[in-house]
């Protein structure tokens, strides 16, 4: 992963993710007793590069993500509005980097990674009860 990149304007996740690529996920990785990932998107108007970090499961080879938001909105977060757009992203898992291809799971496969997520971060539960819309899950399989 190389060139500009934007962290999270909030704070304590560009400080999680500082912490997370200085050490290689040896501080960060476990965050909140949940296993994350340090994920890279493309802006889907500027172009720029945006830098995330976010809890994660798997399913198989490949990684499982749920876009709910750091806070409870009526409206996507914007690393998933953007990987909607460019699924192109680059992802960290401890010192391992690589290019993924993200796509919404759908269906009986959402439902089942729902469930899988929900059980590894029973916090989702929470969020979807007092969100209006589906909260979107979704798969990154290398490239």
């Amino acid at each position: 992963m190389s060139g500009d990149v934007v962290d999270s304007p909030d704070r304590s996740v560009a400080e999680h993710v500082r912490r997370y690529l200085a050490t290689d996920g040896r501080d960060g990785h476990l965050e909140g007793g949940v296993p994350n990932l340090v994920l890279t998107v493309t802006g889907r108007t500027s172009g720029r590069r945006y830098r995330n970090a976010l809890f994660y499961g798997t399913d198989a080879d490949r990684y499982v993500l749920v876009a709910s938001g750091s806070a409870v909105t009526a409206t996507h977060p914007s690393w998933y509005r953007n990987l909607a757009v460019n699924p192109v992203v680059e992802v960290q898992v401890k010192g391992d980097r690589f290019t993924a291809t993200a796509r919404t799971a759908r269906g009986a496969e959402r439902r089942r990674l729902w469930a899988l997520m929900t059980t590894l971060a029973p916090v989702y539960l929470a969020y979807e009860e007092r969100t209006p819309r589906t909260i979107p899950v979704v798969v990154l399989e290398r490239t």
